[in-house]
């Protein structure tokens, strides 16, 4: 009982701690979304960081997922690109910003994402963030539609009427300043 007891004073004595801390964090986050947003401040890019974005977007903190999505745009996912659009486009995490909205959807589009292209194509017909430019429009909703995006198809059989793929609540942003 004595060797039990005096074992047990030795391993919880200050003595037999080593101090661990001059080999950093023994036990970091890893797959946390607190540490996807830190990677991406960091610029530290990929696939699950930037997937993490649709998380914390969802979650409602737009400030966060603006970090994770700027990075990985800016590091060429042009899913970002377009959640980037989407959250200028609706003031989340930011103000409201048409201008950087289309032009987010631009750099998606350019380079050869479907989302892009419908989004930049729509922004043009309307003329929404950017200069009205209706045939480039059309051209880039028929690029979408003949990669697949179903959306882009139903604005084709709507005669590109840009009513049948946006809700009525949001009218007020594309009435002209005029």
């Amino acid at each position: 009982m004595i060797r039990k007891t005096a074992l047990f004073a030795l391993l919880a004595s200050p003595l037999a701690a080593e101090d661990l801390s001059q080999y950093g964090s023994l036990n970091p986050d890893e797959m946390t979304l607190s540490r996807e947003v830190e990677r991406a401040a960091e610029g530290q890019t990929g696939m699950v960081t930037c997937a993490m974005g649709y998380l914390i977007t969802k979650k409602g903190d737009h400030a966060d997922a603006r970090t994770v999505f700027e990075a990985c745009a800016e590091a060429g996912y042009t899913g970002a690109m377009t959640w980037m659009s989407q959250m200028e486009n609706n003031g989340l995490g930011g103000e409201y910003n048409p201008d950087s909205a289309a032009e987010w959807d631009r750099r998606a589009a350019e380079a050869g994402d479907p989302v892009g292209k419908f989004n930049y194509g729509l922004a043009l017909i309307r003329g929404h963030g950017v200069s009205q430019d209706s045939a480039l429009g059309k051209r880039l909703v028929d690029e979408a539609a003949r990669e697949g995006l179903d959306v882009a198809r139903r604005l084709q059989a709507a005669g590109y009427d840009p009513d049948e793929v946006t809700p009525d609540a949001d009218n007020w942003k594309y009435a002209p300043l005029f």
